[in-house]
């Protein structure tokens, strides 16, 4: 397993100069002149980049585009337990009918081996120099993405961008098409309320900041020739995003979230938001025919099944109680009326727990 030099990061850090991105010939977007659109080939609805998707990237209906599944982690006991949960549910959904699902890499940016190197399909990349992550553990994020990218041989010509705390709930089709990659719009993304920040990374010469897509790298579903493109320049914004006092406090953990998506815009590229990529417990109530279930909020019942949001609730999952040690196999069940996504989850997540060989290891 090869690493990347120390070099290169030097070299991609201290070479940030809008003058010397080479921006992909794409089609510029305006939202201006965007609708919301079918999309035929399966059924969900998306916000169209062009008013109509360009004919000549539209995939055929019964055409397989597989992708691999990329997920970043570190050697935490946080971590490890929730990539085997995913790794567990990506076997379950992976040749299931309507599954574009290829292989799949935990790239762990660690710098060693784990315990669970023979669990789980995994290349060992290096972290960023000490200290450069001011402790923000994500900055690690863009440069394992940079080093696999760089290293590792990837069959597929598509790649999804997961996180550990991802569940698969449908078989996940390729819902990118072409040269327009797939994400989830996050409601907390808004480029728009923050124009004067983001005019530090994103020049007026390349338009609008509502050219800047609402979203994080994860979920995305991109080709893997355009991530090699964009994954340098997500590291250098994260990294000038940070050493900026200013962005720093206004963007705070969700920072490597808003890097991503001026490093895309940077390169003119502009995503297929796709609300039904993912749900969130316990805000989103349904499964539906939603593909991953992120759990990222704690979800907190009293008994009767009202939500204790903010508070401990009397019945609670919140993935921060298990900072230390993997949760226990058999988890209690929500009470009677909380909602059809937070009982799934707990469901998925004991099924997992109770056919991971040595989960309490």
């Amino acid at each position: 397993m090869g690493r990347a030099s120390p070099l290169v990061l030097v070299t991609l850090v201290l070479g940030f100069s809008f003058a010397t991105y080479n921006l992909v010939t794409m089609i510029m977007h305006n939202r201006a002149i965007s609708k919301w659109v079918e999309d035929d080939a399966n059924g969900g609805i998306f916000f169209d980049p062009v008013i109509k998707m360009p004919e000549n990237v539209r995939k055929p209906k019964n055409a397989r585009l597989p992708f691999h599944v990329a997920v970043t982690a570190t050697d935490a006991t946080y971590s490890q337990w929730q990539c085997r949960i995913m790794y567990y549910w990506y076997k379950k959904k992976k040749d299931l009918p309507g599954s574009d699902m290829g292989d799949f890499t935990r790239i762990l940016h660690s710098g060693s081996p784990d315990n669970f190197m023979d669990e789980i399909p995994t290349i060992v990349v290096d972290p960023l120099p000490e200290g450069l992550d001011r402790g923000y553990i994500v900055l690690n994020r863009p440069w394992a993405f940079v080093q696999w990218l760089e290293k590792a041989t990837i069959e597929e010509d598509y790649i999804l961008m997961a996180e550990p705390d991802h569940i698969f709930i449908n078989p996940l089709p390729n819902l990118a098409s072409g040269g327009f990659p797939a994400a989830f719009p996050f409601f907390y993304i808004k480029p728009a309320d923050y124009e004067k920040v983001l005019r530090k990374f994103f020049p007026e010469e390349m338009g609008p900041v509502t050219n800047i897509d609402p979203i994080g790298n994860s979920p995305v579903i991109i080709k893997k020739d355009l991530l090699k493109k964009i994954a340098p320049t997500w590291m250098n914004v994260s990294l000038k995003m940070k050493d900026d006092p200013e962005t720093d406090e206004a963007f705070g953990w969700v920072l490597e979230m808003y890097a991503y998506a001026v490093g895309s815009a940077l390169h003119g590229v502009q995503h297929i938001l796709r609300k039904d990529f993912m749900l969130q417990p316990p805000w989103d109530f349904e499964i539906g025919k939603k593909f991953i279930i992120h759990y990222t909020y704690g979800c907190d019942y009293n008994m009767k099944g009202e939500l204790m949001y903010g508070e401990i609730g009397e019945w609670r999952f919140d993935k921060r109680s298990f900072l230390r040690g993997p949760p226990p196999r058999n988890l209690s069940l929500p009470p009677p009326g909380v909602p059809e996504s937070v009982v799934t989850l707990v469901k998925m997540v004991n099924e997992a727990t109770a056919n991971i060989p040595n989960w309490e290891a």
